[in-house]
């Protein structure tokens, strides 16, 4: 494996409005492959925005849903990567042929779809069809994988796509400054978004606190470490629908250090140099080889209640 410039990015998506969404994914594709970069990685329902979707009617899904590859939405994709030389991810909800409807991310590349992964713990819309298998694929000599936002709090789905070959997994997501029950937890005023020109200080402040980034920092990292790959982190900034969201797209290394992160407050993009070297010398690859999963393979594998409750995504329904 050789050494490839992945980029994580962020910016503040438009409910529905796929056009508008696209224009956003090809302007900071443009710059980062001006700036040398072999990939760029988007968030969680990048081209048609996420939120707003708790409030459609099955019909209304299928409406704003394409299929995939050959919807316009993928076929644009197509066409971005091509002109700037450079390989995205992206997502948006799919629907096939018999009117299912997925919670899809997809890579693509200059001659066409590279990768297709269903989001396998969906709970936005209940229209949505959970995916059933794990998405491992090649990428410049890499295997790389993709959970999508809460497929990564599971944390079997991680390791069992590490498991399965995975060096890099990127992680798509619309998250945090949601209610929770744990402490500090909950949304984030609006109002600072709007004056955040002004008062820089107090949205960095709810930002980068327990409704946010100190969240994220208290689980994120260790996905890398515990299994030694590189996460590729992508979240939107600002609005979506109702819900402010506070962006801090990051990359994160084998070892748990953060390489690249998003810091403004706004759409922004960060670029890391993946090397093969760190696959080897971080804890997580020697972890791997000390399995005894004949100790816990029944123990893993019980059958159990499945049970989601995500009430706050439901409101307004």
């Amino acid at each position: 494996m050789e050494n490839i410039r992945i980029t994580s990015a962020q910016f503040e998506n438009r409910s529905g409005d796929k056009e508008y969404n696209l224009s956003r994914i090809e302007e900071l594709s443009s710059l980062a492959a001006a700036d040398g970069s072999d990939v760029i990685a988007f968030h969680e329902c990048s081209i048609t925005g996420y939120t707003f979707a708790r409030k459609l009617s099955k019909s209304q899904m299928l409406d704003i849903s394409e299929i995939v590859p050959d919807g316009p939405s993928i076929q644009k994709l197509i066409e971005i990567s091509a002109a700037n030389n450079i390989i995205i991810l992206a997502g948006l909800f799919e629907k096939d042929k018999a009117g299912k409807i997925y919670k899809s991310y997809v890579c693509v590349d200059r001659n066409g779809l590279v990768a297709k992964y269903h989001k396998l713990h969906p709970f936005v819309n209940e229209h949505i069809t959970p995916g059933s298998e794990y998405c491992v694929f090649d990428l410049l000599g890499w295997k790389c994988g993709i959970l999508i936002c809460y497929d990564n709090n599971i944390i079997e789905n991680v390791r069992a796509t590490r498991l399965l070959g995975a060096d890099i997994i990127f992680m798509p997501h619309v998250t945090m400054c949601t209610p929770s029950p744990r402490p500090g937890a909950g949304f984030c005023d609006p109002e600072l978004w709007k004056n955040r020109e002004k008062d820089s200080t107090s949205l960095r402040l709810e930002f980068d606190g327990m409704k946010g980034r100190g969240w994220l920092m208290k689980w994120l990292p260790s996905r890398a470490y515990d299994n030694g790959i590189y996460v590729i982190f992508s979240n939107p900034v600002g609005m979506d629908d109702d819900q402010l969201k506070n962006g801090c797209s990051m990359i994160i290394d084998p070892f748990g250090d953060i390489i690249a992160e998003c810091r403004k407050l706004g759409d922004d993009f960060v670029t890391a140099v993946i090397t093969p070297e760190k696959l080897t010398q971080a804890g997580g690859y020697r972890y791997l080889q000390a399995r005894r999963p004949e100790l816990y393979k029944d123990i893993i594998g019980q059958p159990h209640t499945s049970e989601q409750k995500v009430a706050w995504l439901n409101k307004g329904k």
